[in-house]
């Protein structure tokens, strides 16, 4: 008896040199795919179009000369979305549990994204997540004489701690204040066991 097992990948993409070959491309591939391979080619998802227009196993191109691969928006949005569910201040999530589970997908989505040629979008990301951090802790920490003493803690002085900590202002509007950028910055946070999306991305990408 024998046994037939073939691989095959349901989604590709052929880049040429220009738009007319592009189209000539595409009537030949869906002509090949229906015709001899007797598989249907959706054509809703079928296009042809600019590498930065399109996106394939979560990547995109940028608009360069020389195009890099970058992760594409839609790929960014879901992971934002995570994030913002881990993030989110309505939950009353311990701050260990939070820092957990983002590293738990943060080492994950890293470990794939890191074929992109664009770091400055980690290091944005990176900067982001640790505003949720910030806004998230600000909510926890609750009332203004819980803040005044921990902001001393983190050795403000009492006078700032104390102008601080009886702000009005939203938690997402002071997760951005110098006051907590400075003392719930990169170090507090490394110390805290929260891994760096930057860091983890320079390792895979430069180490030998």
């Amino acid at each position: 008896m024998v046994i037939n097992s073939f691989r095959y990948a349901d989604d590709c993409n052929i880049y040429m040199k220009s738009k007319r070959a592009g189209e000539r491309t595409i009537v030949s591939v869906q002509r090949f795919v229906e015709g001899t391979l007797r598989l249907k080619v959706n054509e809703s998802k079928s296009a042809v179009d600019r590498p930065w227009n399109r996106k394939f196993l979560g990547f995109s191109f940028s608009y360069h000369k020389e195009p890099k691969v970058r992760v594409a928006k839609t790929s960014l949005q879901r992971m934002k979305k995570k994030i913002r569910e881990i993030t989110s201040r309505k939950m009353p999530f311990p701050m260990e549990y939070r820092i957990k589970k983002l590293n738990q997908y943060l080492i994950g989505w890293c470990g794939y994204f890191a074929l992109a040629d664009t770091p400055s979008v980690f290091n944005r990301l990176d900067s982001w997540i640790k505003r949720r951090l910030r806004m998230c802790l600000w909510k926890n920490w609750k009332k203004p004489r819980t803040r005044v003493r921990n902001l001393i803690r983190l050795k403000v002085p009492y006078g700032k701690a104390y102008e601080w900590g009886n702000t009005r202002k939203g938690y997402w509007r002071i997760s951005k204040s110098p006051i907590l950028h400075r003392t719930l910055g990169n170090s507090y946070w490394e110390s805290q066991g929260l891994k760096s999306l930057q860091v983890r991305y320079e390792t895979l990408r430069y180490s030998s």
